[in-house]
């Protein structure tokens, strides 16, 4: 005996996956990752809307996910904010960055093709132009489309989204090594990563991403301390 309800068929458009609220999340995410939101200062809703042109939803909805990624936190009132970084989340986001963001790049080691490390070399001269111009922005902005760009060559998105998890944490706090000299050192980090993965040796490229990663931890503990 029939039951009586019919199957439903329908044709579905494929979801964009460029939505509204993923642009204002990654808008929000680049200037967590980029120091536009620098520890202490302080952001509305509100504000963010009027910023880009758009409803408080989406906004609203970036903000959520940005909290619960630990990248953001509620101050006080409307107020939100960069989390406060203490020594021992810090160290925690060390010993995660090495291993995580060390297999990253032993992986891109084994992948990159030579035009992926040429771009590397012109992010590398970037970042050293910009430590000598004193230019924190724009370091900051070349210093991650570098170790993105390394990421995204290990060929693996769920590592790369992992590895933008834990620089939303660590990110906004960059911006206190500019004073320290660990521009300087990191670039020379850098620069051994990028020759590195140019002979396709995996071992020495992660052993150089941590002693990038272990140097800004000391510096920055210094800081906390």
């Amino acid at each position: 005996m029939g039951t009586g309800i019919k199957k439903l068929e329908v044709s579905v458009e494929p979801l964009a996956r460029d939505t509204l609220q993923e642009r204002v999340y990654r808008q929000v995410a680049g200037l967590i990752l980029d120091g536009g939101i620098a520890p202490g200062q302080l952001v509305t809703i509100q504000g963010l809307a009027e910023a880009f042109h758009v409803s408080a939803m989406p906004v609203r909805e970036a903000l959520k996910r940005l909290t619960a990624a630990h990248a953001l936190t509620i101050v006080s009132g409307r107020s939100i904010g960069i989390p406060p970084l203490t020594l021992e989340r810090l160290t925690d986001l060390r010993n995660v960055r090495i291993q995580v963001e060390g297999t990253a790049t032993s992986w891109a080691a084994k992948h990159i093709d030579d035009k992926t490390v040429s771009e590397l070399r012109v992010l590398l001269r970037q970042m050293e132009e910009t430590t000598q111009s004193g230019d924190t922005k724009g370091y900051l902005q070349s210093n991650r489309a570098f170790h993105f760009t390394v990421y995204r060559a290990a060929q693996s998105p769920t590592l790369t989204s992992i590895i933008e998890n834990l620089w939303l944490q660590i990110g906004p706090y960059l911006n206190l090594l500019r004073e320290s000299g660990n521009y300087v050192s990191s670039n020379a980090h850098h620069k051994d990563i990028v020759n590195a993965l140019a002979k396709r040796d995996c071992d020495a490229a992660a052993a150089a991403m941590a002693s990038d990663i272990d140097d800004a931890y000391s510096v920055l503990a210094k800081v906390l301390g």
